[in-house]
């Protein structure tokens, strides 16, 4: 594992215990970095490292809660600790909505289409009965998350003199207001401005700071699209350009081009794996 793009590389993965974070986690580890997989969910941040073990990688792996200032120092720490340095960061943790727990997707799915079918009787209604409890749960995940991994992480690079790289996961509903509910569409707009912001103040010390936004991806949240009828699935990936959903891996390739020497002259830049389904 020291060869490769990230050879001699140590990222920090949040969000790392499955889809797109464990994708990441697993083609970061292929081109030769050692990795910090974190995730809410330990026992999936353990597989994801012992996945990248059992193939001769290095990693580790981390509970935390992003929306925790001390769980993301601690993060941080280890992957200085353990493998001796910080050069990678990737933001792939974030909910859809307040109650919303990867892979635990059946009591998500009927309480969406429930309420969807109530507000459908009942235009309007569903922006004015908003939980705010709820936003605010999103927005701490999100972006709260997003602001407070980093600040922990570009603290032990600007400390090391490290010029590294931070990878933030906005969606495509950070610029399209219909690819998700509001707390959603707002926080990710919030990720994509925070990635721009960062990337201008980054800049003098040679951190550079970008963004992806998914489109839809085969992955714990967009699993209520298979559960539709046959012919309503069939339908919506037709609607892609390319035909079909995005899977973990291409969102992972992305990072990994953004992490890699090849993007070196990219900063404050979004790309959109999204199959052409959302255009500028």
């Amino acid at each position: 594992m020291e060869e490769g793009r990230l050879a001699n590389k140590v990222a920090v993965i949040t969000g790392g215990g499955n889809g797109i974070g464990r994708a990441t986690a697993l083609r970061f580890s292929e081109e030769g970095a050692a990795v910090v997989v974190a995730d809410i969910q330990d026992d999936k941040a353990k597989e994801t490292a012992e996945m990248i073990l059992s193939t001769g990688g290095r990693a580790k792996h981390i509970s935390v809660d992003v929306s925790s200032g001390s769980d993301n120092d601690e993060m941080a720490d280890m992957a200085v600790a353990e493998f001796g340095g910080l050069d990678c960061l990737v933001t792939a943790a974030g909910i859809s909505h307040a109650n919303y727990v990867s892979g635990d997707i059946e009591p998500d799915i009927k309480n969406i289409v429930a309420n969807r079918a109530d507000y459908l009787e009942r235009p309007g209604w569903e922006f004015v009965e908003g939980d705010i409890d709820s936003f605010d749960k999103v927005l701490n995940v999100n972006l709260r998350g997003t602001l407070l991994g980093m600040q922990s992480c570009v603290a032990k690079m600007l400390e090391n003199e490290t010029q590294g790289s931070i990878v933030t996961v906005a969606s495509i509903a950070a610029k399209h207001p219909d690819a998700g509910p509001v707390s959603y569409t707002v926080s990710k707009a919030g990720v994509w401005m925070l990635t721009k912001k960062a990337a201008r103040m980054l800049g003098p010390v040679g951190i550079r700071v970008n963004s992806i936004g998914p489109g839809f991806i085969n992955t714990h949240m967009t699993a209520i699209i298979d559960l539709m009828d046959e012919s309503e699935t069939a339908a919506f990936n037709e609607m892609i350009p390319l035909g079909r959903r995005g899977e973990p891996i291409d969102i992972a390739n992305a990072a990994l081009f953004l992490c890699s020497d090849e993007a070196s002259y990219f900063t404050g830049e979004i790309l959109h794996p999204d199959g052409g389904f959302f255009t500028e």
